[in-house]
C-alpha cells in the first residue's frame, strides 16, 4: 500500500484552467494594459497669457501671432493656431488666460533681465514646447516647459503643461509634483484634475484618483447640457473605471466602463477593457461577447485575442482558446503573456510537448518570467523530466521566497525524485503560507513518512483535518500512516470515513480488507476486498489476496476463481499457482492441482535465479567501478549463467569488455541487451 501523495493544486495535474486563474490574468495583466500612457492618458495643456504687467503701457505683452484671442467676460481663452495630434490619443488643448489681477512682480534695478524679456522668453519656451508636443518630441517638450516653470513659477499653466508631458513620458512621481503645484495655483482647472487623477491611477494611488474623478464628474454633471448623456469623456471614464477596479469596486468600475463604451462604441480598446471587468466577476458570456466585439472592430489588436483565449480556456473550450491565443502570438510575437497562455492552453489539451515549446519561447523573451518558468517546470514534471524541473523551480523560489505554489511544486518534485529530506523545508514553507490547504498537509506528511517520521506525518494529517474534516485524501492517508504504526484500531475508523466520503474509490476498501484480515475479521475482510475488486478489477495482488482469504474461509470455488484471475493478470507469479494447487487439491482436482504445483515450482526457480543473477550483477558493477575488470567479468558471466535473460548482466558485461578493448564482443553483448529489453512485456 502506498501513501497517496497528492500534488499541489498548482502542480503537475493542473492542466485545466480555473476561473480564479483567468480572473488573475485579467485583473493583474490584461486590464491595466489599457492604462498605457501612450494610448489612454488624455493630456490637457493650459496656455499662458500674460495680460498685463505692473510696468509702463509700452511694456505690456501683447498676444503672440500663434495665439488667437476670443472674447469673454473677465477671462480670455486662447488656443494654438495649429491643432495638436499626438500618437495614439486625442489631445485636447485648452490654453486658459489668467485673471485680470494676475501678474509678475516688477524687476528691481539689479535684475539681469527686464520683466518683459522674461515674459518673452517664457512665452517662446511655451510655444517651443507646444511645437515639440505636436511633433511627438516629448523630451524636448519637457525641457521647454521646465524652462517655463523656472522663469515663471507662479503661473499655473507652466506646471500644468509640464505635468501633462511628464504623464505622457511615464514619469508619474514628478508629474504628480508639478500637477499638485498647478492644482494649488488653480484648484478648478479640469485639465490639471484630469492629468493628476490619471497620474495617481498609474502609480496605484487609486483612492486619490477616485476622489478627483468624483470631483470632476460632479462638476461636469453640474455644467452639462440638459440633453447631454455623458458628463466625462470616454478616456477619463476608462481611467476612472481602472481606479475603481483596483480598489475592488468592480460593479462600479463596470458602470463607468459601460458609459465609456456608450460614448465611444467603436473603440476596440474600451470593449476589451469592459470584457476584462466582466471576467473579473466571472461573467464569462458577457466578457466573451465584449472580447469578440473588440476583435470585430480591430482584428489586428492582439489584446482581445489574448483575453478571449484566456476566457475560453476557463470555459474549457480548449480548441477555440488555442486558436485565439495562437492569433494573439502572431500579432504580438514578443508577448511573454501570450506565449505563456498559449502554453497553458496546450497543456490543458494534453499537448505537453507543444506547451513546453511555448513556455521555453516565453522564457527566451523574458528570462525573468517566473510564471513561464513555473509552467515549464510543471509540464516537465508531467512528462517525467523531474530532474530538469527542479533547477527551474529553485530559480523561482530564490527569486520569490513567498511564492507558495513554487515552494509546493519544488517540494513535490524533490519528493517524487526520492529526495524527501530536501523536500521537507519547501513543503513546510508552502504549508506555512497556506495553513488550511489540504494538499500542503498531504505532501508534507508523505515526505515525513518517507523519512520514517511517522509521528510527525500523523500530526500534520490530523492538523489538516481540523480545517478540512471532509477531505478524502487526508482521512485515507491518516489511515495508512496509522497502519504503518500497526495501530489498526485507530486506522480502521479513518479508512471507513474515507470510504464513505468517496464510495467510488477502491483504495480504502482494499486497505480495510487487509486490516480486517490481520484482525481475523474474515467476513468483513471478504466484503471489503470483494468490493475493491469490483471497483478496480485490474489488481492481480488483490485477487491473489482475496483467493487466499476465501481458502482460509473454506470457500474453495470462490478461492479458485479469484486465484485464476490473479494468474490471468500475472501469470509469472509463483505464489498464486501454488495456492491454487492447494485449493484444487482440496476440491479433489488432483491432475490440475499437480500441473499448477509444477508451474509454481518452475516459476519459483526462475525467481530464485533472477535474485542470484541480480546479486552477481551488483557485485560486478561494484568491482568494475573499482577498476577490477577481470573479476567484474567473472561476476557478470556468473549472473548470465544463472539467468540468461537478465538484461542488466549483459549490459554490465558489455561495459567490462569495452574496458578491455574487446569492441566486437562488447557490441554483441549490447545487441543482446537491446533484444532482451525489447522483448519485455
Amino acid at each position: 500500500m502506498t501513501f497517496r501523495r497528492r500534488p499541489d493544486r498548482n502542480s503537475i495535474p493542473e492542466a485545466r484552467p480555473t476561473s480564479n486563474r483567468c480572473e488573475a490574468i485579467l485583473g493583474e495583466r490584461f486590464f491595466p494594459a489599457h492604462g498605457n500612457p501612450g494610448k489612454e492618458v488624455v493630456i490637457l495643456f493650459a496656455g499662458i497669457l500674460l495680460r498685463w504687467l505692473r510696468r509702463a503701457p509700452g511694456d505690456v505683452m501683447r498676444p503672440a501671432k500663434t495665439f488667437h484671442a476670443s472674447p469673454g467676460s473677465g477671462r480670455t481663452r486662447v488656443r494654438p493656431a495649429t491643432s495638436l495630434k499626438l500618437r495614439f490619443l486625442c489631445i485636447l488643448v485648452l490654453i486658459l488666460g489668467l485673471a485680470g489681477e494676475l501678474c509678475f512682480a516688477a524687476q528691481t534695478a539689479s535684475s539681469p533681465k527686464s520683466q518683459a524679456e522674461i515674459n518673452e522668453e517664457a512665452q517662446a519656451a511655451y510655444r517651443a514646447g507646444i511645437t515639440a508636443v505636436t511633433n511627438n518630441e516629448f523630451k524636448a517638450a519637457e525641457a521647454q516647459f521646465e524652462k517655463v516653470v523656472r522663469l515663471v513659477p507662479q503661473i499655473e499653466e507652466g506646471h500644468s503643461a509640464l505635468g501633462a508631458v511628464l504623464v505622457r513620458l511615464g514619469n508619474y512621481p514628478q508629474a504628480i509634483k508639478e500637477l499638485e503645484k498647478a492644482r494649488a495655483l488653480k484648484p478648478g482647472d479640469v485639465s490639471v484634475l484630469t492629468n493628476l487623477a490619471s497620474a495617481y491611477e498609474q502609480t496605484g494611488a487609486n483612492k486619490k484618483a477616485i476622489a478627483l474623478f468624483e470631483e470632476m464628474e460632479a462638476e461636469a454633471k453640474r455644467k452639462a447640457a440638459p440633453d447631454s448623456s455623458q458628463a466625462l469623456p470616454s478616456s477619463v471614464l476608462a481611467a476612472y473605471a481602472r481606479a475603481l477596479a483596483a480598489t475592488g469596486q468592480i460593479p462600479a468600475a463596470i458602470d463607468k466602463m459601460q458609459l465609456a463604451v456608450a460614448e465611444s462604441p467603436k473603440s476596440a480598446d474600451l470593449h476589451d477593457a469592459l470584457g476584462s471587468l466582466y471576467a473579473q466577476q466571472q461573467g464569462w458570456p458577457a466578457a466573451i461577447s465584449e472580447f469578440q466585439e473588440a476583435i470585430q472592430l480591430n482584428p489586428r489588436l492582439s489584446a482581445p485575442h489574448l483575453h478571449l483565449g484566456a476566457a475560453l480556456l476557463t470555459q474549457q473550450q480548449v480548441s477555440m482558446a488555442i486558436a485565439e491565443l495562437t492569433r494573439a502570438c502572431q500579432l504580438a510575437p514578443d508577448s511573454v503573456v501570450a506565449a505563456t497562455e498559449l502554453g497553458k492552453a496546450y497543456a490543458a489539451n494534453r499537448e505537453d510537448d507543444k506547451a513546453i515549446a511555448e513556455f521555453q519561447r516565453a522564457i527566451k523573451l523574458d528570462a525573468r518570467s517566473t510564471e513561464a518558468k513555473h509552467q515549464l517546470a510543471l509540464a516537465l514534471q508531467r512528462t517525467g523530466h523531474d530532474a530538469e524541473a527542479v533547477p527551474l523551480l529553485r530559480q523561482i523560489v530564490a527569486a520569490e521566497p513567498k511564492n507558495a505554489a513554487a515552494n509546493a511544486s519544488l517540494g513535490f518534485a524533490l519528493l517524487r525524485a526520492g529526495n524527501a529530506k530536501d523536500a521537507i523545508p519547501f513543503l513546510e514553507r508552502a504549508l506555512e503560507q497556506h495553513p488550511k490547504d489540504a494538499t500542503a498537509h498531504e505532501n508534507l506528511a508523505a515526505a515525513y513518512l518517507e523519512m520514517g517520521e511517522n509521528d510527525e506525518a500523523i500530526q500534520v494529517l490530523r492538523s489538516g483535518l481540523k480545517s478540512n474534516p471532509k477531505d478524502f485524501e487526508l482521512h485515507y492517508n491518516l489511515g495508512l500512516a496509522l497502519k504503518l504504526k500497526d495501530d489498526n484500531a485507530e486506522a480502521i475508523p479513518e479508512l471507513e470515513t474515507a470510504a464513505k466520503l468517496d464510495p467510488s474509490s477502491h483504495a480504502p476498501h482494499y486497505t480495510l480488507g487487509v486490516l480486517y484480515m490481520q484482525d481475523g475479521r474474515d467476513e468483513d475482510a471478504a466484503r471489503e476486498l470483494s468490493l475493491a475488486m469490483k471497483l478496480h478489477p485490474e489488481n492481480a495482488d488483490g485477487w491473489a489476496k482475496l483467493g487466499s482469504l476465501y481458502r482460509r474461509m473454506n470457500k474453495l470455488p470462490e478461492a479458485a476463481d479469484a486465484l485464476r484471475e490473479a494468474i490471468r493478470q500475472m501469470p509469472n507469479q509463483p505464489d498464486s499457482h501454488l495456492t491454487l494447487a492447494t485449493v484444487l487439491a482440496d476440491l479433489g482436482n488432483g491432475a490440475e492441482a499437480a500441473a499448477e504445483r509444477k508451474k509454481g515450482a518452475e516459476l519459483e526457480r526462475v525467481v530464485m535465479n533472477r535474485q542470484r543473477a541480480s546479486v552477481a550483477t551488483n557485485s560486478g558493477n561494484s568491482l568494475l567501478q573499482k577498476g577490477q575488470v577481470e573479476d567484474a567479468i567473472e561476476r557478470y558471466q556468473q549472473a548470465i549463467s544463472e539467468d540468461p535473460g537478465y538484461a542488466e548482466a549483459h549490459r554490465g558485461l558489455a561495459n567490462a569488455l569495452e574496458r578491455q578493448g574487446k569492441k566486437d564482443e562488447a557490441a554483441a553483448e549490447r545487441r543482446k541487451t537491446d533484444e532482451l529489453e525489447k522483448s519485455k512485456p
